[in-house]
């Protein structure tokens, strides 16, 4: 099976829609690392401190995103995965910048 990218740039060249794995209540907040799943999509790997509990997780998601790549927390929206450790979050911006720290985090050039 051909893995599928953790990120693609959306029709119109400014949005990246990423797909991510996150883990809550980890033991530090983090992001990087590939998972793959058993469809063959490549996820960017996340976790975060806080419970899974009334969105606590992904606003902890979206902040740790925003810090790490130093963009407003506005740029980053889950479109999918509200309830799901795998979700699928758009970002808006610079999408040659937005890719290039995908890669960071991936560990891919």
């Amino acid at each position: 099976m051909i893995a599928k990218p953790a990120g693609e740039i959306l029709p119109g060249g400014k949005d990246v829609r990423l797909y991510l794995r996150l883990t809550p209540k980890a033991s530090r907040n983090h992001v990087g690392g590939l998972y793959q799943d058993a469809d063959g999509q490549v996820r960017l790997k996340a976790m975060v401190t806080t419970v899974p509990e009334n969105g606590k997780a992904n606003d902890a998601l979206v902040k740790l995103l925003a810090k790490a790549a130093r963009w407003p927390k506005s740029a980053f929206t889950i479109v999918s995965g509200q309830t799901d450790r795998n979700k699928v979050l758009t970002i808006t911006g610079d999408a040659a910048q937005i890719v290039a720290q995908i890669n960071l985090w991936t560990g891919e050039d």
